[in-house]
């Protein structure tokens, strides 16, 4: 993993600009291209370059626009973009509609159309609206692709068998019967071979399969095909790429203005969608792999990049470009870095279409078909529907697919919204109310949304509790209006006042607290973990007055959630797993960057999360016996050093003079003057984070204190022998505050890595001896 290392100086308070080592010299701005941006264009161009010929052959467009929108979709978007890592081309997601175009206005208006969209793009971008593409609900986006997906794997089906598509997929299903009956055997043998290829080529077993599965599958299926149409003589329909100088660019529109218009929008908003999702997905991709970070995307400038590419493509004659989700994966997968290897794959791709032609001319249309029709198919995800029907959305993900069949891509996405706000009002609307009774307790049950609908229900149910009776109020949905809560907080006050006793529980059975008001009126349930003021109670009887209020909170809410596991803690005692010890900052709260609970977490705190040498005049035993208690008595299995950002002793130390004074606070200080050393020491390796220099010299003091602090740690008699017996194991941790993120020390490397939010990695046991490795990087 790379990481800035802070060049070594004598003033570590300059700015970390200037202590960079790595990237170009001020002022000179060369343009570099990384190594692995090069082998990701490779691999990429080797899929889209048979991709683009078959969805160019899919929508009846030359196949030479395939070419031009791959070329312009990774030159243009992938420089202009907003997405660093997607890769844009000629997509499944618009064949449908291109083809459609083509029969309807020809190549030259559909040029033009594809132009506008690209302009259209261009406005939705400046206008700022990228966010709300996402908005679209995930079902109609499926069923849309799932859509296009059948019509496509049915249309190319025709050509596998060796005949010519039909203008719909009622006539293709209608003339499939009499297809069949007429097969052609070479193309069928062709397309057979290609699927075959195309499907068993990722499942090569053993070290050959790890050494072919280099050539993606795509490229592998269509060459293999190829070379048996090639070498076997066999006589069937190929690609034919007729000279560049007689290629058709865009003409003026023609046609009926309010087609050309839908046409438009169409375009506009399929590719649009597309492309901005894909962005979202590679933005995820790029997060949870290892490496150097990359920039998140900017939806906006992606939109205007793709509107960008679109003008280009549609004014050379290409086919309409948008964001692809399997050559961007590709792209995350082979290690790319930067927007230069969606560059470089457009200048493959143009070299290809101006060098490869006489090798291009030998692939079997029938390959491309195959191709197309597996990627249609692919289209129609088990995934997607596992999700819509987890979900509950499968009738949006229906309807949105059945439209784009029988209707068309646009009248079906208009289906699929128009479905979607009927299933939500109608969520919205059903509400079901239940009232029992159980060992003497009233339940009423809310299952739904509860809105002023649901008022007149909500309070025969409520009714139906006698006064100073015992209830429980359970509230299975998300969603609560005012009437509804007036409707159910008046009952319940009056409820209250006449002797009962009331509880609100959600949907798992968990008690849900009483409204802020309750303890502070000014504050939220959450304004305890900020740094926030009270004015009314400050005002009232301050701060001793948010303490007893916190503590009666916590008997209301938390007390009954957590009085089973504190007995069983009581009587079992505790069998803490860690001993966790960090600095005594207020703003480190150890259970909540740990998610631990009761019993989890044997703490200590101090200034510093500093650890006194064992033995050391004026030492502190307190820490020495809390690291004895946890290591022999508790048993632990791992100690972890925490420091964080901002620490205001390692600012002191810092800052005052090598000679303490006599107060406690100096003293104790005095205890972290080895890391100060250890800092200033050239034979000592700087720890660091990975992907960003240290802010500044207090920041590189917070991570050389973890390491120097683990060493101490090591001087301590029982922890020396866990570690030597294989029981116990070490570990550092930074906690950035103002970024809430979490850093863990590596393992050899002084190198702090960032913890991704779902990342299960283990984390790295720092042993002996591993903080005194050189730094392979020169100072």
């Amino acid at each position: 993993m790379s990481a800035c290392v802070p060049t070594r100086t004598d003033d570590l308070s300059e700015p970390a600009d200037a202590r960079r080592p790595h990237g170009p010299p001020h002022g000179k701005g060369r343009f570099r291209i990384a190594g692995a941006d090069v082998s990701a264009s490779i691999a990429v161009f080797l899929i889209a370059l048979p991709l683009s010929l078959g969805i160019a052959l899919a929508t009846g467009a030359p196949l030479q626009a395939g070419l031009v929108a791959a070329a312009v979709g990774g030159i243009v978007a992938g420089r202009f973009g907003g997405a660093p890592l997607q890769v844009s081309g000629p997509a499944a997601g618009l064949t449908v509609v291109t083809a459609d175009l083509i029969q309807t206005y020809g190549w030259r208006t559909t040029c033009a159309i594809t132009v506008i969209a690209g302009l259209a793009q261009l406005a939705l971008a400046y206008l700022r609206v990228a966010r709300s593409a996402l908005a679209v609900s995930p079902a109609i986006v499926h069923g849309m692709l799932a859509g296009i997906g059948v019509t496509i794997a049915v249309a190319q089906l025709h050509i596998v068998l060796g005949g010519n598509p039909h203008s719909s997929v009622v006539d293709n299903v209608q003339q499939l019967p009499a297809q069949l009956a007429d097969v052609h055997p070479v193309a069928l043998s062709v397309s057979a071979l290609t699927l075959v290829v195309l499907l068993g080529w990722p499942r090569l077993p053993g070290r050959l399969g790890r050494v072919a599965r280099v050539v993606p599958a795509a490229l592998a299926a269509v060459a293999a095909a190829t070379a048996v149409a090639a070498f076997g003589g066999l006589r069937l329909a190929r690609v034919d790429l007729p000279s560049w100088e007689s290629h058709a660019l865009a003409g003026l529109p023609e046609g009926p203005v309010l087609g050309l218009i839908a046409a438009v929008l169409t375009i506009t908003l399929v590719g649009s969608v597309e492309s901005l999702l894909s962005a979202v997905a590679v933005d995820k991709l790029a997060t949870a792999r290892k490496g150097p970070p990359v920039p998140r995307a900017d939806l906006d400038r992606e939109l205007r990049g793709q509107g960008a590419a679109n003008i280009v493509s549609g004014a050379l004659g290409g086919l309409p470009v948008t964001g692809v989700a399997v050559r961007s994966s590709a792209n995350v997968r082979a290690g790319a870095v930067s927007r230069n290897s969606a560059m470089l794959h457009g200048l493959w791709v143009v070299l290809a279409a101006l060098l490869l032609v006489p090798v291009l001319d030998l692939i079997p249309l029938a390959a491309l078909a195959a191709l197309v029709m597996a990627v249609g198919v692919q289209m129609v995800s088990i995934n997607h529907i596992r999700t819509v029907t987890r979900h509950r959305e499968v009738l949006v993900y229906v309807a949105t697919t059945l439209g784009v069949i029988f209707l068309g891509v646009l009248e079906g996405v208009a289906i699929g919204v128009a479905v979607a706000v009927g299933v939500a009002l109608q969520r919205l609307a059903r509400t079901r109310i239940t009232h029992e009774v159980r060992d003497g307790v009233h339940h009423v049950r809310v299952r739904g949304q509860l809105t002023f609908l649901a008022v007149p229900r909500l309070s025969r149910a409520l009714h139906l509790i006698p006064q100073g009776a015992d209830a429980v109020v359970e509230l299975d949905g998300s969603f609560m209006d005012h009437a509804a809560f007036e409707t159910l907080q008046d009952w319940e006050d009056a409820h209250t006042t006449h002797g009962g006793r009331v509880e609100r529980t959600g949907r798992n059975g968990g008690r849900i607290a009483e409204p802020a008001s309750a303890a502070h009126s000014c504050c939220r349930p959450w304004t305890p973990w900020r740094n926030h003021s009270c004015h009314e109670s400050t005002e009232v009887a301050g701060s001793g007055r948010r303490l007893s209020d916190g503590i009666s909170s916590f008997q209301r809410n938390t007390a009954p959630l957590v009085r089973g596991e504190l007995a069983r803690l009581a009587r079992e005692g505790q069998k803490p797993s860690q001993l966790f010890l960090t600095c005594a900052d207020s703003r480190l709260v150890t259970s909540m960057i740990t998610s631990s609970g009761p019993g989890d977490l044997f703490v200590v705190r101090n200034v510093g999360n500093l650890v006194p040498l064992p033995g050391e005049e004026s030492g502190d035993d307190s820490v020495a016996a809390a690291i004895e208690y946890a290591v022999d008595v508790l048993q632990v299995e791992s100690i972890t050093v925490c420091g964080h950002s901002g620490c205001g002793a390692m600012q002191a130390l810092l800052n005052s003079p090598a000679e303490g004074g006599q107060t406690p606070l100096r003293r104790w200080l005095q205890h972290g003057r080895p890391s100060l050393e250890r800092m200033a020491d050239e034979g000592h390796a700087w720890a660091r984070l990975a992907g960003r220099a240290p802010a500044d010299a207090a920041e590189q003091l917070c991570l050389t204190n973890v390491v120097q602090q683990l060493e101490h740690l090591r001087q301590h008699e029982s922890v020396r022998r866990g570690v030597a017996e294989g029981r116990l194991s070490l570990h550092g941790m930074y906690f950035h505050v103002g970024e809430a993120q979490a850093y863990l020390l590596a393992d050899a490397e002084q190198l702090f890595d960032r913890v991704a939010p779902g990342s299960s990695a283990p984390v790295a046991s720092v042993t002996p001896g591993a903080t005194e490795t050189p730094d392979p990087t020169p100072a």
